[in-house]
This record gives C-alpha cells, structure tokens and sequence, in this order.
C-alpha cells in the first residue's frame, strides 16, 4: 500500500473497503509492528476485525482506541472521504458542504466530524517559528460605535504571528486571545516563537515584556512612517486577508467565539503546507495525527470551548 493517494482515482483505489482502511490506520498506528501499549509486548492474537489481544499480558487492544474514530458508529472509509475532502479541497470545506456530499444523516455530525478532525491538525510539540517573525492582532467581527483604539466589547481578538521567509511569508501561528495586555500576547509569543528570535511589532505597549522573555524586537511605529501598516509588517497582513477571506468564503462568517480557535488550527495546517506537492500528504499527516489524538464528545465541544471571550461580550 503507497504511503497516501496522490488523486481521487488513486484514493478511490487505495481505500475502496473497511479493510483497506483498517489495514491503512494499522500501518500508521505501528509502523514497525504491533505494540502492545500495556507491556511493549511485539505480537498479538487477531480477535475480529479490530481487536487485537497481547499473549503476555491479555490486554485487548482496539485499533481506533484512543484515536478521533473512536467509538464511530459510521464506516471507516466514509471517515476517509471526509478527510480528504478536508484536505483534498484548497479551501476545505464547510460543515453543510461535507453532510450533503457524504449523505451524513445531520448538520451536527458533520459539524462534529469537522470539530474532531480539526483538533487533530496541531501536532503535539511542534517546532516553534525562528528567525525574523512578525507579530500583530486583527478582529474578528462586524462594525462598532464607541470604541478606541485596541479596545472592543463585540469582536474577537486574533493574534498572528508570520515567520519571514525571505520576501515571502513562512510558517505561521495565530490564536484567539481575550485582550491585547501582555498577560494575553505574551504567552502566545512563548508558545510560538523561539527564544533568541527577531520579533517585529508595532509600538503596542503589550509587547513591552519581550526582551525579559529572552526575544530580540524591533519596533515599527507606523503612525511616523509613510507607508501603511500593510507595507511596513507585510507578512502578517497578507494572512490576515487571507485569513478573513477564508471565514468569509468557505464557512460564509457562521463562526463563534468559542470555537474560533479551532478554525484557526484549520487555516494554520492548510497554510504551512501551501506548498505541498501533493494534497495527499495532507491527507496522510492527518491520519496520523487523529490516530494520536483522542476522541471528543459532541457534548463537551459545545460545553468546554476553548476560546477565551471578551470583557463585555455577548452570544
């Protein structure tokens, strides 16, 4: 079996029964072999068509235990299509979109599908960006009266941060935070960015702490300089365009603040790997990442959301 599908006819090939998907997610879950996670034990007993039992320690293993698939009641290769359709599509696509290509029985399940697969799209203890890295926040929201400045009481903060890559824009982190103080951008640039590198912002008192936090800056007061705030930090706002277009575009602005996050890790995973040669490689690091991330409840996406809110706001 190749390591991911190229085309559609290839994927349509490689991934035509359950088995084939089976023997696929077997291949990526213990690329050297079957492992028992209770003793290492490197053999197993066969017992149906997903359970494997150790003959050391009898420990039944399942082979979507622990994954995003655990637990589905749908095929596996319907999973597959929904994945790359995901990965497949420049775009991607929405949760409507993906119920009435796979015939999905309702809105919510494609919309957890899509939630689930989404969380599977930051690999744990990915490398931070190096380097010379721009940093600013955007909005996410509609028009508001009566504010100033950085401040807003309906729309959501978006910190970007956008490695230099030359003229052109390398990896990217972006993250929803619940106010532009240091207490919120500060933890974004450790999380993101290696220690040592040249960060560039604006004259924004939040990024006041950097050069305690073991970060070299370079400040660009725009309101001195001619050019516009989009010449002077060109990378960050060139995702941010994209970024709004996309929201705009494929999920037509239907998205809330708890689970912005969420499609920020989308756009993130789409963008670092524009320049794949192949879509089918998205595909495959997705596989391999829903395979190392557990499996989330509908009832707990909607419950526990991960974005913060701010001061003042309202569903």
């Amino acid at each position: 079996m190749r390591k991911y599908p190229r085309t559609l006819p290839e994927f349509e090939a490689d991934f035509a029964t359950e088995a084939a998907c089976r023997e696929y997610l077997f291949r990526l879950r213990w690329p050297e072999g079957f492992r028992c996670p209770h003793c290492g034990h490197s053999t197993a007993w066969r017992i149906g068509e997903v359970l494997w039992q150790c003959p050391k320690c009898h420990n039944r293993t399942s082979l979507t235990a622990g994954t995003v698939f655990e637990n589905t009641r749908k095929p596996l290769a319907l999973w597959f299509r929904a994945m790359w359709l995901v990965t497949s599509q420049k775009n991607g696509v929405s949760a409507l979109g993906l119920q009435k290509v796979l015939g999905l029985g309702s809105y919510e399940t494609a919309w957890t599908w899509l939630h689930k697969l989404r969380r599977a799209m930051v690999r744990p203890g990915r490398d931070r960006l190096s380097g010379v890295i721009e940093v600013d926040e955007t909005y996410w929201g509609g028009p508001e009266e009566g504010v100033r400045g950085r401040e807003t009481f309906k729309k959501v903060l978006i910190v970007v941060a956008a490695q230099e890559d030359g003229k052109a824009v390398g990896r990217i982190r972006l993250r929803h935070v619940a106010d532009a103080s240091s207490a919120s951008l500060l933890p974004f640039i450790e999380d993101s960015i290696e220690p040592g590198s040249l960060v560039k912002t604006d004259g924004w008192k939040g990024y006041n702490g950097l050069g305690g936090k073991g970060y070299r800056r370079q400040i660009i007061v725009v309101s001195q300089r001619r050019e516009s705030a989009s010449d002077l930090l060109p990378g960050v706002h060139r995702v941010v365009s994209l970024l709004k277009r996309w929201l705009m575009g494929t999920h037509q602005g239907a998205v809330s603040s708890e689970h912005l996050d969420y499609y920020l890790d989308e756009f993130t995973f789409r963008f670092n790997r524009r320049t794949s040669r192949h879509r089918g490689m998205l595909f495959y690091r997705l596989a391999q990442q829903a395979l190392a991330l557990e499996t989330v409840l509908y009832k707990d996406m909607v419950t526990h959301c991960r974005g913060p809110k701010p001061q003042g706001y309202k569903m």
